[in-house]
């Protein structure tokens, strides 16, 4: 049964129930702006109901061989391999992503996150001797995953992924706005042999969805991937019952080009990370910083980088730009256009009035050059296909400028030389940094400082943020016994 299929209806303790109401909500195709499917919206009864299902498999789960469960993770894999053309164009058709790109990033990338978190739980130390105690890694129960629009199930899968590694049953709230690809999981996840109620969707707004299950009492941990503003209000909920939370938010990307560096191939390297998915990825180098005396230099690339794209119909091969999500982003991210103009940043590119093609939620890319930090453009995650170049004097400038922001997600450094280049990355205040090309790796760490979350995924620590750590103290030695893994 297709996804269009399912209006009104919840995937809870491994089968297909009617939600509790029988309202239900679009999800459009922002290219043609037609109604591809209906989905439940869901109601503070239907979060309940699949928290209930989760606690009564949670205990079967946690308790399956650490080697079982990699097993049914690994057949997903395979599943997934199987179906990647499908999943592909289905996301394509709910959130414009290139096809090509869709199947590299929104369907490759997820495959590959899934086996190396398979491979992460294999080698994670589960058991851990200390002299006479051993520490040993346990679920952490029942896990709520709030994911994101942009990239559904590459998000879905870093978070279900390690939780279900860690031995932890899941209830997962999807974007309202592209919730397909969750429904396709469960089903693979169902054929893949992961039992009953250890995987559970509900569809719905945050508002009601979201807030009864981060609230509910018998949830032992949240992981949210979206804006600021709301994993705030995520942390300010769940510290009433003192549940742990993961949360990934926004960012404003700082790419630093130093002195002797490439500036050409840098602003092209920053293009490319700014304009995937139109912009709309929360690790998007969204701001370069370039010595003023390359300014020309840099927006000539980005000129050269933008006049190359072609915007259009996303499943049409010549098209590298597609559309924004909704009409409601493609408003917001126009306003910031607006906005970057009026505050006095020079258009090099693009900008207000731009032309996009007149069907679907398309904006033009757009560079802005002279921004200073003090602008609109300069602090705000546009999510959008708009970068900002800022020109600097001095290098303990460029680093200034480049932490001169409330995110701390992504940053990057051009320079000469790799030792010259790891020695600024080491100043920047991101999670993850690339030096002189280097990429986001998932078998290391993702995630960001301050007010770009305080959780991480991808390899062992992504499945750390499900556990919990038992010290089990013997009266020697001698005496230790080895509980099972």
């Amino acid at each position: 049964m297709s996804p269009v299929d399912r209006a009104g209806q919840q995937f809870i303790g491994g089968a297909w129930v009617p939600s509790t109401s029988s309202e239900t909500l679009p999800v459009e195709n922002p290219t043609t702006t037609e109604v591809l499917a209906r989905v439940a919206r869901g109601t503070k009864e239907d979060a309940d109901a699949a928290v209930a299902a989760a606690a009564e498999a949670f205990e079967g789960w946690s308790t399956t061989p650490m080697a079982e469960r990699v097993a049914v993770l690994r057949r997903a894999a395979e599943l997934l391999k199987e179906r990647a053309d499908d999943l592909a164009r289905t996301i394509t058709e709910e959130v414009g992503m290139p096809l090509a790109m869709s199947k590299a990033v929104q369907v490759g990338r997820p495959i590959e996150v899934l086996t190396s978190l398979c491979d992460a739980a294999e080698a994670l130390p589960w058991v851990e001797q200390v002299d006479s105690t051993l520490v040993v890694r346990e679920p952490l129960g029942v896990v709520v995953a709030i994911t994101p629009w942009n990239v559904p199930l590459h998000q879905t899968i870093a978070k279900v992924g390690a939780a279900l590694l860690a031995g932890c049953a899941v209830v997962h709230k999807p974007s309202e706005v592209a919730p397909l690809s969750a429904y396709a999981l469960a089903g693979v996840f169902a054929e893949a042999g992961l039992p009953a109620g250890v995987y559970n969707v509900v569809t719905g707004v945050g508002e009601t969805v979201g807030e009864a299950l981060i609230g509910h009492s018998k949830v032992d941990g949240i992981s949210f991937t979206g804006s600021t503003a709301v994993g705030r209000h995520i942390g300010a909920v769940a510290a009433q019952t003192v549940k742990k939370v993961a949360l990934e938010l926004g960012g404003k990307g700082p790419a630093v080009v130093l002195r002797g560096g490439d500036v050409a191939k840098a602003a092209a390297a920053a293009a490319a990370r700014c304009f995937t998915n139109s912009g709309q990825v929360c690790a998007a180098l969204s701001r370069l910083i370039v010595p003023r005396e390359e300014l020309a230099t840099a927006e000539k690339a980005l000129v050269d980088y933008v006049n190359e794209q072609v915007l259009g119909d996303p499943l049409d091969e010549a098209t590298t730009l597609g559309p924004l999500v909704s009409e409601t982003q493609r408003s917001r991210v126009l306003r910031l256009v607006e906005a970057g103009a009026a505050e006095g940043a020079r258009v090099v590119v693009g900008g207000p009035g731009a032309a996009a093609p007149d069907k679907g939620y398309f904006v033009a890319p757009t560079v802005f050059s002279d921004v200073e930090t003090s602008m609109t453009i300069a602090q705000t995650e546009v999510f959008g296909p708009v970068l900002c170049i800022l020109p600097y004097d001095t290098e303990e400038e460029a680093v200034a400028i480049a932490n001169d922001s409330e995110y701390g997600l992504v940053g990057a450094v051009f320079g000469p030389d790799d030792e010259q280049s790891t020695k600024v990355a080491s100043k920047l205040r991101v999670g993850m940094v690339g030096v002189n090309g280097g990429r986001i790796n998932v078998r290391a760490p993702f995630g960001g400082y301050r007010q770009s979350g305080n959780g991480r995924e991808f390899g062992v620590l992504g499945i750390e943020e499900f556990l919990e750590v038992k010290s089990m103290n013997f009266p020697g030695v001698d005496r230790i016994v080895r509980p099972a893994v």
